[in-house]
């Protein structure tokens, strides 16, 4: 039977990861709950939710809670967030755990209060909120602390956070609402506009991991990709190729967006941090960090050495961990906001 836990919880708008204090982290899951219609039960969460993405049934839809990195369907969040609680420590827990969740920059009083209340209503003793630079800043092993400037910009599923940070604040930041779903969705459009074939979500993600470049001419191999989807104009299934060249057009706009919020925030860091940055680099996290040739695409761009984490995916759980064990310090800076059960 285990005592109170300190999770950390990465409630990202494609995945949610779990991290366990002293276990690192123990679940990646797709943010997908599957609901049977008539009994408004739950049939399936995570990955096994995912693979019925676009195949259900008329009585079972599977649905993303979660959209642009904020809680769309706040019921489903709670109970899919319950699950992955559940899963992580067993439901035998003497205690409930400390909870610290992840909240992109620029969420409103509102959206920021609904994530606070679903993690104390899936089972939390105390529920903390962090934005999602300063943990994914930690999980890349950043020194925060520091009077020294660090830039991290943290690509997710739903968003995009750009931040400059030092002293374990965030000094100036912006967020905006573009990220791997977008290119996801750049890719749909293209398709559609270029083939008149109709692919799905998952479709477009495959093809953006397996043949998806912003520059063509880095991408040796894997030059081109067999996709099947619904031909608009005969109705019948088809399929297509799809080659590297292509993806690179089709997701030009989200990616200038990104480059465009990383020039924004670099033209208002003050002097002194912008030094800083320019000796240290900017640091790429979250798996939009993974999209190949972004890294040199930005490096052209700033002129600034472009890093890309470790891990970049599981950056902002791990930060999320180890923020709990330095919850008095991240407090006494105003870096987190805490609630208590009351």
């Amino acid at each position: 039977m285990a005592w109170g836990m300190d999770i950390g919880i990465d409630l990202g708008t494609a995945s949610v990861l779990v991290y366990i204090k002293g276990k690192g982290i123990v679940l990646n899951e797709p943010s997908v709950v599957a609901i049977d219609k008539m009994s408004n039960k739950i049939i399936a969460v995570g990955e096994e939710a995912r693979r019925m993405l676009g195949r259900t049934p008329g009585n079972i839809v599977a649905l993303r809670p979660l959209r642009e990195g904020v809680i769309a369907d706040y019921d489903t969040t709670e109970r899919m967030l319950r699950h992955f609680i559940d899963k992580a420590c067993g439901k035998r827990f003497l205690f409930k755990p400390r909870v610290m969740v992840c909240i992109p920059s620029g969420v409103t009083g509102v959206e920021e209060r609904a994530v606070r209340e679903a993690a104390l209503a899936a089972g939390a003793r105390q529920a903390y909120l962090m934005e999602e630079p300063l943990a994914a800043a930690l999980g890349a092993g950043m020194d925060i602390s520091d009077a020294c400037g660090s830039m991290i910009v943290d690509i997710g599923g739903g968003t995009t956070d750009v931040a400059v940070i030092s002293l374990g604040g965030i000094v100036i930041s912006k967020s905006l609402r573009v990220g791997g779903d977008k290119f996801d969705e750049a890719l749909v459009r293209y398709i559609r506009r270029e083939y008149n074939l109709m692919i799905g979500e998952r479709t477009a993600e495959e093809l953006k991991i397996t043949v998806g470049t912003v520059n063509p001419k880095r991408k040796t191999t894997d030059l081109e990709m067999d996709i099947r989807g619904r031909d608009l104009v005969s109705g019948l299934p088809k399929t297509i190729t799809v080659t590297a060249e292509e993806t690179a057009i089709a997701v030009a706009e989200p990616v200038e967006a990104v480059i465009s919020a990383v020039k924004e925030v670099l033209e208002k860091t003050p002097p002194e941090l912008a030094a800083d940055i320019v000796n240290k680099g900017i640091v790429l996290t979250g798996g939009g960090a993974l999209l190949d040739g972004l890294d040199t695409l930005l490096m052209e761009e700033t002129n600034l050495p472009i890093h890309i984490a470790e891990d970049p995916i599981s950056c902002v759980a791990a930060g999320t961990g180890k923020a709990l064990t330095m919850l008095n310090v991240l407090q006494d800076k105003g870096s987190i906001s805490r609630k208590l059960l009351v």
